[in-house]
């Protein structure tokens, strides 16, 4: 599993030309799922993205996690990110879940998330979406079990 965070102060998703989804101030969070990836992974991203401290505190240094600026959180399910990219100029993708098995997992992180009480919106797994955002820094972490 490979998960690209971003500090954002908004971010939106548009599917089809109507906005299916926007946060404020929070994380973006782009999640995509390996082969290799079991439920168990979830657990341990859902802990990350709500405990993670990337947000400033009065001394300007990053202490606070998204549970504590009363933060949102956006998940967008992203198979690009399990990419192999070392060889070639054309990536591969055998290493990515399939799309059904990928779509449970993500479900799952998104049940998982909503059970700590602050705002999580989401993607359309599958779609063509369009992404808006303002990158809060910029902030930008990967995250990688």
């Amino acid at each position: 599993m490979k998960c690209i965070i971003q500090r954002v102060q908004y971010a939106s998703i548009v599917v089809d030309e109507v906005e299916i989804a926007s946060i404020k101030h929070g994380i973006l969070a782009f999640v995509g799922y390996s082969v290799q990836d079991t439920p168990k992974v979830n657990s341990w991203l859902a802990e990350k993205l709500i405990g993670y401290r990337i947000f400033s505190d009065s001394s300007g240094k990053m202490n606070l996690s998204v549970k504590d600026i009363n933060g949102e959180i956006l998940i967008v399910s992203n198979f690009t990110l399990c990419a192999q990219t070392s060889k070639g100029l054309r990536p591969g993708f055998t290493d990515a879940k399939l799309p059904e098995e990928a779509s449970e997992l993500f479900t799952g992180l998104y049940h998982l998330l909503t059970q700590y009480d602050i705002p999580v919106s989401t993607g359309q797994f599958g779609a063509d979406m369009k992404i808006s955002l303002l990158n809060d820094g910029p902030v930008t972490f990967i995250l990688e079990q």
